[in-house]
């Protein structure tokens, strides 16, 4: 878990970094020297943001492959400018974004043999869940639980965003792998 200046620190340094990608100033090295261990550890995280309760852009990783602080600023500019679901932020709406920042654990495989077993399996509010058919990959974060709370919807809705039927969590043998999540926002 990261103590409170840790999620301080993650903070600030995404509203740097989504405030210079979204102006088109160029981003200030890390100042290594100043992280805590936690922070300069390989981590992988997903950047949310949002105006009012309007998801405005998220981006992350699944895996980490670099500094946690590193990652977290490269999401905060790609789910400002990279998101293909929106226009690339304007400046004028910076004061509004509000950032909340997921840092994952790593995804874990979930065996299952059946449709019914995957439900049972699957741990609603709790559980960020991937899944993965050839080159097709989605995931939900823990956090769509509060909009999809049906596990049936949540995998039905993950299909979709994956390009596949709704209904194919049922009728494919798709592979799925589980998450937690630690999240915190401004």
């Amino acid at each position: 878990m990261l103590t409170l200046a840790e999620k301080q620190t993650l903070l600030r340094l995404a509203r740097e970094a989504l405030s210079a990608g979204v102006t088109g100033k160029a981003l200030s090295p890390l100042d290594y020297a100043s992280l805590t261990p936690s922070l300069m550890e390989p981590g992988a995280s997903f950047v949310t943001l949002t105006i009012g309760s309007e998801l405005r852009g998220c981006i992350g990783a699944l895996e980490a492959y670099q500094p946690l602080a590193e990652d977290v600023r490269e999401h905060a500019i790609a789910a400002a400018l990279q998101d293909p679901r929106f226009p690339p932020v304007d400046s004028s709406e910076l004061p509004n974004i509000h950032i909340e920042i997921s840092r994952l654990t790593a995804p874990q495989p979930l065996q299952y043999s059946s449709a019914a077993e995957l439900i049972q399996k699957i741990k609603p509010q709790v559980d960020g869940v991937i899944l993965t058919d050839g080159v097709r990959r989605a995931t939900f974060l823990p956090q769509v639980w509060q909009s999809l709370p049906q596990p049936e919807e949540f995998l039905a809705r993950l299909c979709q965003k994956m390009g596949k039927p709704a209904n194919a969590w049922q009728t494919a043998r798709l592979e799925a792998l589980t998450y937690q999540v630690e999240e915190f926002s401004e």
